[in-house]
């Protein structure tokens, strides 16, 4: 009873972070676009793609919570390919922004909104990393283990976007930003090839 419990908590965790990123991303992409801060904008994008993850992560919590088995399935495959995809393109569009904003010397309005929204997401998700972290070692469950670790990356691309964005706001330097989104493109690869290794049933660095 009281194990079910924890995969209980484990999978409302997991639904408040599908949730989290839905309102992240949607804040996120409208700002970056009327500001025109390419890394708020990417960032946005990221949480969007988080949130086919997440949808993914559900489902094998729930599948799991049933049948006690942590292998990936035929549903949880797809879901991984599909995020790795879009990983990548989002890393492809990213970098030829970035290199068209630095050859036009394109900048942002303002960086405010990056400041807010990645302080913010700081906060939600270390809390979120240390609930999920807890959660999985009482479970021993690795799969739950490996999305608290994943979470760290969540956390990064936050550190990322919020230093962009005060530099800019203090020195008004037009690659400042770009700089923030090419740091974000890196993260977004890293995270394509790691949802086409679990894909294919290999581990990543988020079983570290």
């Amino acid at each position: 009873m009281i194990k079910k419990q924890m995969w209980n908590v484990a999978l409302i965790l997991a639904i408040i972070t599908v949730s989290y990123n839905i309102v992240e991303g949607l804040v996120s992409v409208y700002f970056g676009f009327s500001d025109g801060s390419l890394s708020l904008f990417g960032f946005g994008l990221d949480s969007f793609i988080e949130v086919m993850s997440g949808i993914g992560i559900c489902h094998m919590i729930i599948r799991i919570k049933m049948s006690d088995v942590e292998s990936v399935d035929k549903f949880e495959r797809t879901a991984l390919t599909i995020t790795g995809i879009s990983f990548y393109i989002l890393t492809v569009g990213l970098i030829g922004t970035v290199i068209y904003n630095i050859i036009t010397s394109q900048k942002p309005e303002t960086t405010l909104w990056g400041i807010i929204i990645s302080s913010i997401s700081i906060m939600a998700m270390i809390s979120l990393m240390l609930f999920k972290m807890n959660i999985g070692r009482k479970l021993k469950s690795d799969a739950v283990i490996a999305d608290a670790n994943c979470t760290k990356t969540c956390v990064y691309l936050s550190v990322i976007l919020l230093f962009s964005s005060i530099l800019y706001q203090i020195f008004k330097l037009s690659y400042i930003d770009s700089i923030g989104a090419l740091g974000i493109a890196i993260f977004t690869f890293k995270e394509g090839k790691e949802s086409f290794d679990k894909s294919k049933g290999k581990k990543c660095c988020c079983n570290d």
